[in-house]
């Protein structure tokens, strides 16, 4: 019969010579190694891994500001729609509501153009304006809103701007 303890040794046979190692120390020296590759793993691809977070929440703030001043725009045609004859300066109307309808854009940085009944006007207000509003004619609202997406200290596109049109017929 062997005897299997460990660092024993045992003869079956005057042939055969069955020995049994005690690998105690062998694996902590492995453990020891694998530690480095992974730690040296993780800083080669940790800075991969940032830049490609770090864009996505770049272009998630764009994209959640371009999807706010779209909503808000298309809220400003519509009031600007249904206030025919109620107010002196539709335009200024409109400015309000897309700013009420949009708190996290930054209102300075709004620029606005109108065409109501053929009439273009390029500010905020257009005084006057209520005699352009005929019923059955088209108004249209545009909102620009300039886009900062800035990654590191590098913009990709300096000119990015975000812009939202909408059109509603006068009631």
């Amino acid at each position: 019969m062997m005897d299997m303890r460990i660092g024993s040794r045992a003869t079956a046979s005057p042939e055969v010579r069955v020995e049994a190692r005690s690998w105690g120390k062998q694996p902590r020296a492995c453990a020891r190694a694998e530690g480095g590759q992974a730690l040296l793993e993780f800083v080669l691809v940790m800075p991969i891994l940032l830049t490609v977070m770090f864009g996505i929440i770049v272009f998630g703030i764009a994209l959640h500001n371009y999807m706010e001043l779209t909503s808000a725009t298309s809220s400003g045609a519509q009031l600007l729609s249904i206030s025919r004859g109620q107010t002196t300066d539709p335009c200024n109307t409109t400015v309000q509501a897309v700013n009420v309808a949009a708190p996290s854009l930054t209102q300075t940085n709004l620029t606005f153009a109108f065409v109501l009944n053929g009439t273009s006007y390029n500010a905020k207000t257009c005084s006057g304006a209520q005699s352009n509003l005929v019923a059955g004619q088209n108004a249209q609202v545009t909102v620009t809103y300039p886009c900062n997406i800035k990654f590191f200290g590098f913009n990709p596109s300096k000119s990015c701007t975000l812009t939202s049109q909408m059109q509603a017929r006068v009631q």
